[in-house]
């Protein structure tokens, strides 16, 4: 038997096991004078002081875990967030915009600009990296204005393209990104990364302010092109462009910083392998199918439910009861203006082919707790959803097309609510395959 009580445990124990606090602990160690991260050692010994800098939606709650384990080493520190903190004493946590930057995320910007600069060849440092760090620190290339940023990130959010595409041209407007703001300083220094991306690619997390990037001005020219936007950004945006095709601006670092080493210490892969060892543990085979899912969110729903299908009706290629693990970052072609995000959205459209079928549960939610415009992280739908529905004389369709999942499932009861997680590996969808108790 398969229940929602067995799915939300499943969900939950995933969840638990990519928190900052554990994956942190998971990769850092300190033995005597040595701090370890993963198999490199570093002799803090050699440096005059270790400092902490950090962006991204995980940036507290790592800071917090980094400071558990080396406390006395710390100097001072300096993280960007998309919420403030005044409980980490020596290092100051700064609150900015997300998903559109602000005039807080370029005081952001500047504030770490100028603190890296002011590092010195023998001091350390271990920037805290994660997803959001794109819109929470930002200082556009001149003569790029921040209302013409602004309008450039709507635009890329509305048009469907998804995060890889989009952060290739938020680099070539941008000071710090690319690398860019590894250039800065002289410092050695670690970045400690929790991957939000696909195949956590490190030139495109957090838009790369410490790595490298080979993508060019030519990409992000081709990739406006490709959603019909270049001919309707903002007039500095397509100047920068054309000033970077001619060689008039500089391009992003395309080599590596040899005094930065990046280190990932969280990925939507190891949530899922939690998720899978959680569902053996309650007695169901569980089975990861991929964690680079991607594309339109309601056409993946389509495709997952499919799999359900054929596993009910030919146990290929799984027997049940099963669980079927998917992780990754679907996207929305925003055409309404109702409220919901990719893994609501992905939901309806999966209940929608579940109708009356009793023996599919699904499952999607977005593991930082919150999904597109709404308070909720995503949904949890079965039979009994597609019933409320009917009694509730709810058109599938109506919703879909106004992308107005929130309140189709607001009616329904099957929203997940789980508040600001402090982390960030996007997605997780489960669908539980077997006879549903109740």
């Amino acid at each position: 038997m398969i229940s929602r009580e067995m799915i939300f445990e499943i969900f939950n124990d995933a969840l638990k096991s990519v928190l900052p606090c554990n994956l942190i602990r998971e990769a850092v160690k300190l033995e005597q004078d040595h701090l370890i991260i993963q198999d490199k050692k570093y002799n803090l010994n050699d440096y005059r002081g270790v400092h902490i800098f950090g962006s991204g939606k995980a940036s507290v709650e790592m800071a917090k875990a980094v400071k558990n384990i080396i406390d006395p080493w710390i100097k001072d520190g300096f993280v960007v967030s998309n919420y403030g903190d005044d409980t980490l004493d020596k290092i100051g946590v700064f609150e900015s915009s997300h998903p559109v930057p602000s005039d807080k995320s370029i005081k952001a910007a500047e504030m770490l600009m100028e603190r890296l600069m002011g590092l010195s060849d023998d001091d350390f440092f271990i920037y805290l990296l994660s997803g959001g760090s794109s819109s929470l620190v930002e200082k556009p290339v001149q003569p790029v204005a921040l209302h013409d940023f602004q309008s450039l990130t709507k635009q890329l959010l509305l048009s469907g393209a998804p995060i890889e595409e989009m952060n290739v041209v938020r680099k070539h407007l941008s000071t710090v990104k690319g690398g860019r703001l590894g250039e800065l300083t002289r410092a050695k220094g670690v970045v400690l990364v929790i991957s939000d991306v696909i195949g956590d690619d490190l030139e495109t997390i957090g838009s790369a302010p410490l790595f490298y990037d080979r993508t060019s001005y030519q990409d992000t020219r081709n990739i406006l092109l490709k959603y019909n936007l270049y001919h309707h950004v903002p007039a500095s945006v397509k100047a920068v462009i054309e000033k970077g095709l001619d060689g008039e601006v500089e391009e992003t670092p395309k080599e590596p910083n040899l005094n930065i080493e990046h280190f990932i210490v969280g990925s939507n892969l190891k949530l899922l392998m939690k998720g899978k060892e959680k569902s053996e543990t309650l007695g169901v085979k569980a089975h990861i199918m991929s964690s680079r899912l991607r594309g339109e969110a309601r056409e993946i729903a389509k495709v997952i439910v499919a799999v359900g299908e054929e596993i009910i009706k030919t146990e290929n290629p799984f027997e049940y009861p099963v669980c079927l693990l998917f992780g990754g970052e679907t996207t929305v072609t925003i055409k309404g203006n109702g409220k919901g995000g990719r893994n609501q959205e992905m939901c309806l459209a999966a209940l929608k082919e579940i109708r009356n079928n009793k023996r599919m549960l699904f499952l999607s939610a977005g593991t930082d707790g919150i999904d597109g415009n709404s308070d909720a992280a995503g949904a949890v739908v079965d039979y009994m959803s597609h019933r409320k529905a009917g009694k509730f004389n709810l058109a599938f369709d109506d919703y879909l097309n106004n992308n107005d999942s929130y309140h189709f499932f607001k009616k329904t009861g099957d929203l997940i609510f789980t508040g600001p997680t402090g982390t960030n590996v996007m997605d997780i969808t489960i669908l539980l395959i077997g006879y549903i108790d109740g």
